[in-house]
């Protein structure tokens, strides 16, 4: 049995960086991870900071902060986390009109640059001309996110903190409260524990009885070896994020009985075109991304790979049938594309630090918020985040 100031369940991003955090307070920290080689979000992101794409005065103070973590996180670290700065290229699709997409974009914190078809084509080389009717570009951040969250937790280690690959299976509850978490191996207490366990997070607290409104997706793409004879230049995703309309009309009211009650069934799904070459030369291509309630929903690997290959054949011919694996995890969102950070109302003991829409530059400032925060700081910014279950 081990004691804890805070166990952080989910050894991502989030919970790596969150973490880290915390030990920086003082504080005595767990950090639970199910798996000793990361097969999750963070393992399987593109890696883009979207730091542009603020729209509230939260959300554009969170994007500053966080590219501006990013920017020096390396050195504070002592770890290359291979940041750098990249051009992020949104196509739009050759029936589309690239000026009504455009216009979509005003209520960012960093407007775009409307390119021409040519003008893409000479930013992006391997970009098919046919297949757009335009491009935006925008400033973007990129880092690898392994080699990020494995400096995060080196980082933590240093400080004092621990770290298991066990799975937690179980909330330990006393009335309403949270004692500790339960694993095969054992049993964990703490006087706080905090899920940052991705899409797994909902099924965790649910087993607990305690609902929020926590939800995720299937995500699927394909990893790629290093292949030194092609060069993508830029970080490449659509204008028109179906994503984002999907998982708002999967969590409307009148469907909340289909999350209380977990289906394979296909909800909705779409397919987004996007590839990445990250500096060691690999690529990340995808992504599909469906919502089926259980997490543990099968997935056929096979159909999927084809439709991503399809897709990305028609935006960038030369990457159809470059050698790579499927894969497939489960990424979390919210109900209102804001994370859910904070303490759970009517229940003590119990913190969620999950949904977030942009993880990668959100959750390092949040982090720091967060460690403030539960220190005993007063922060504005938490108690706009605060999960209601």
């Amino acid at each position: 049995m081990t004691n804890s100031d805070i166990i952080v369940i989910g050894g991502g991003i989030t919970g790596s960086a969150l973490s880290y955090e915390l030990a920086k307070k003082g504080l005595k920290v767990l950090l639970l991870e199910k798996d000793a080689i990361a097969d999750n979000a963070t393992q399987y992101s593109y890696g883009g900071l979207a730091y542009w794409s603020g729209t509230t005065e939260l959300t554009r103070q969170l994007c500053q902060e966080g590219i501006n973590i990013h920017r020096n996180l390396s050195a504070e670290l002592d770890a290359d986390t291979e940041f750098r700065e990249i051009s992020l290229i949104l196509t739009i699709d050759a029936g589309d009109d690239p000026n009504l997409v455009f216009q979509n974009y005003g209520r960012f914190a960093i407007p775009p640059q409307l390119l021409t078809v040519e003008q893409g084509c000479e930013v992006e080389p391997l970009l098919n001309p046919k297949a757009i009717s335009g491009v935006l570009k925008l400033p973007h951040g990129h880092i690898n996110t392994q080699k990020t969250s494995k400096a995060y937790q080196q980082g933590f280690c240093r400080l004092g903190g621990e770290i298991k690959i066990e799975q937690v299976t179980k909330l330990l509850r006393e009335k309403n409260r949270i004692i500790g978490v339960e694993t095969p191996q054992g049993s964990y207490f703490a006087d706080k524990v905090i899920v940052a366990a991705g899409g797994l997070s909902r099924f965790l607290l649910a087993e607990a009885g305690i609902n929020v409104r926590l939800y995720f997706t299937h995500a699927q793409l394909i990893k790629t070896p290093p292949i030194k004879d092609i060069k993508l230049r830029t970080l490449i995703m659509p204008a028109v994020q179906k994503r984002l309309i999907m998982e708002s009309n999967c969590t409307q009211t009148e469907r909340e009985d289909l999350w209380t009650n977990p289906s394979s069934e296909l909800m909705e799904g779409i397919i987004e075109p996007g590839a990445i070459q990250f500096l060691d030369h690999s690529f990340v291509l995808g992504q599909i991304s469906q919502v089926r309630t259980d997490y543990r929903a099968a997935i056929d690997p096979v159909t999927s790979e084809a439709e991503i290959r399809t897709e990305i054949g028609r935006l960038l011919p030369l990457l159809h049938n470059i050698p790579g694996t499927w894969h497939s995890c489960l990424v979390a969102f919210a109900n209102n594309s804001r994370p859910l950070v904070g303490e759970i109302n009517n229940f003590s003991g119990i913190y969620l630090f999950s949904g977030f829409t942009s993880p990668l530059v959100f959750a390092p400032p949040l982090a720091r918020h967060f460690a403030s925060w539960i220190g005993g700081e007063n922060d504005k910014i938490i108690r706009q985040l605060s999960p209601v279950s």
